[in-house]
C-alpha cells in the first residue's frame, strides 16, 4: 500500500498522507539492520523492509505512522525531516503530560526524565524521488515485554517505554492519534483530511 501511495504521490495524483495504524505483532528490519540483534522471535513474523535503521518490533498498542509526503524544495533536507518527526512526537506526548526529549547521536523520541532515559518513539524512514515512505512508531499501550524478543534500533529491550507505562494508567489510541495528527499538520504545513 505505501508503495502505491508513495507512486501515486511522485505522480501527484494523491495528496500529501498521514497514514495511522495498529499492526499486528510483527518484527522488521531496516537497511543498517545486524541480525545479532535479533534474539529470540519464535513464531513472530519478521521482514526486511528498505527504510533505514535497525530492528524494531510492531504491534498492538502501537501508533505507527507512515507520512507519505512529497518533500517541497526548501524541505528536501533529510536530517531536518527527521527532527520535524521528533518534533510532531514530541509535541505529541507532551499533550499527555510526559516531557518527551531528543537524544543525541539516536533518532527517537526519548523521556526527558526520570533517568534512566527511556525511548518512546523509534524512527525510520526511507526517501523515493523526495517522498518519503516508513515513519514512527510510537509506544502508546504496546507490552513491552514483547521487546525482549530483539535488541530494538541495537538498544537493551529495558530501555523501551511507553505513554501508559510512564502514567501507569491507559491511554485512548484514538486520542493519540488525533493529537498526533494534528501536530503533524503544524509542523509539516500540511491539512489532513
Amino acid at each position: 500500500m505505501q508503495r502505491e501511495l508513495v507512486a501515486a504521490r511522485q505522480r501527484d495524483e494523491v495528496p500529501d498522507t498521514l497514514i495511522l495504524v495498529e499492526h499486528p505483532h510483527v518484527i522488521t528490519l531496516g537497511r543498517g539492520s545486524h541480525r545479532e540483534n535479533l534474539l529470540a522471535v519464535g513464531d513472530v513474523p519478521t521482514f526486511e523492509i528498505e527504510r533505514g535503521g535497525d530492528v524494531t518490533y510492531h504491534g498492538p498498542g502501537q501508533l505507527v505512522g507512515y507520512p507519505i509526503f512529497l518533500l517541497r524544495p526548501d524541505e528536501r533536507d533529510l536530517h531536518q525531516y527527521l527532527r520535524n518527526l521528533e518534533e510532531a512526537l514530541l509535541r505529541t506526548v507532551a499533550d499527555f503530560g510526559i516531557a518527551g526529549d531528543r537524544n543525541p547521536g539516536w533518532t527517537g523520541v526519548w523521556t526527558a526524565e526520570p533517568e534512566p532515559r527511556r525511548k518512546l518513539a523509534s524512527i525510520g524512514v526511507a526517501v523515493k524521488r523526495w517522498v518519503t515512505m516508513h515513519g514512527f512508531a510510537l509506544n502508546v499501550s504496546t507490552d513491552l515485554a514483547r521487546f525482549a524478543a530483539i535488541n530494538p534500533c541495537g538498544l537493551e529491550a529495558t530501555v523501551m517505554a511507553s505513554l501508559a507505562s510512564l502514567l501507569g494508567r491507559p491511554v485512548d489510541m484514538d486520542a493519540v492519534k488525533d493529537r498526533a495528527r494534528a501536530h503533524f499538520a503544524a509542523v509539516f504545513g500540511r491539512a489532513f483530511a
